[in-house]
């Protein structure tokens, strides 16, 4: 594929760097910063920063669109992209809300290109082993699952454009949150009904520093999730409770610890159960991963990659949440 990149802060800068390593080409880059575009593109031989994403998408010698802007943007460029024909893979969120996203949904049917969510966390290789042991039935039917995600912050953080409501969009529950939903509805699939509560209790700031909802399934499962930057302890730990045995994914590298699988699988007397556990250090894969599953989504093949519609579905949950604390008045102190 010959690639333009819109976005080239750090995670355009993974996005490029992953693509180029899996053999496509880093051809064009646009970023609100020219001189951001133009760092990136000097690394990748022939690649152009152009003016703006309206040329970069506009461009005849590109075949796909990487979005890796803030929020506000997300669903605009994406559109744009679509219309002009391209692939995209946007990052998630993937926009402010679903209200924002079904358009682009209903575009890139009428295109006929494809386009996927970055929702990276399902490509993790302790996440990938929990979802093959999953779908072998070593855990037999799922009951529920539990999910805890957050990290601190830091000094100046309600005032980045993360606290921002017309910039992100949300809070904590829409940047962080939405790993853990679209991870539990890859376990257990759509949500039929969710309950909770999106407040602030430490950061002076009008979005959300913690989300808490439950999540309740079709077939009566169950997600119990908390989402949070007031963590102050890098964390991600993920619980996959079936009627045999148990999955537990801790960390996911990095500054969040070394990614862990354990597997609890429960033997006829009960008691304690067999205990399995496999370990991944070393650099986080998911990018690579990712973005081979998106090469085979275009070329016409179902892969594991999140669609728009699981985008919308996410959304969907967090704006069902955000209405339901509306009005509460809760802010820190």
């Amino acid at each position: 594929m010959r690639v333009g990149i819109v976005g080239c802060g750090l995670i355009g800068g993974k996005r490029a760097k992953s693509l180029a390593a899996l053999g496509h080409t880093v051809a064009a880059t646009a970023d609100i910063s020219l001189e951001r575009a133009q760092a990136l593109a000097k690394a990748y031989p022939g690649c152009d920063a152009v003016g703006g994403w309206r040329e970069l998408v506009a461009r005849a010698d590109l075949d796909t669109v990487v979005v890796a802007t803030i929020n506000d943007s997300l669903a605009s460029i994406t559109l744009a992209a679509v219309e002009a024909g391209k692939h995209v893979l946007v990052e998630k969120p993937a926009a402010r809300s679903a209200e924002e996203l079904r358009p682009v949904e209903s575009a890139a049917q009428q295109a006929g290109v494809t386009v996927r969510v970055g929702f990276n966390h399902r490509f993790h290789p302790a996440l990938l082993k929990a979802r093959e042991l999953v779908d072998a039935g070593a855990v037999g039917p799922l009951m529920f699952v539990r999910g805890r995600y957050g990290h601190g912050g830091r000094v100046g953080y309600d005032r980045e454009w993360r606290a921002n409501p017309e910039l992100a969009g949300g809070g904590e529950l829409l940047d962080q949150g939405v790993h853990l939903i679209d991870l539990t509805r890859w376990f257990l699939g759509d949500v039929s009904r969710v309950s909770g509560f999106a407040g602030t209790f430490f950061w002076d700031m009008p979005v959300e520093d913690n989300g808490f909802l439950c999540t309740h399934h079709a077939d009566g499962s169950v997600g119990w999730l908390h989402a949070s930057c007031s963590e102050w302890k890098n964390l991600f730990c993920l619980e996959i409770y079936g009627k045999t045995g148990k999955l537990q994914v801790d960390g996911l590298g990095g500054s969040y610890g070394l990614e862990r699988l354990a597997y609890y699988r429960m033997l006829p007397q009960m008691g304690p159960p067999e205990t399995t556990i496999w370990e991944y250090p070393g650099e986080d894969g998911s990018w690579n991963a990712e973005f081979r599953a998106f090469e085979a989504a275009v070329a016409g093949r179902q892969g594991s990659g999140a669609t728009l519609g699981d985008a919308v579905a996410a959304l969907d949950v967090v704006a069902a949440v955000y209405a339901q604390s509306a009005g509460d008045g809760r802010r820190a102190a």
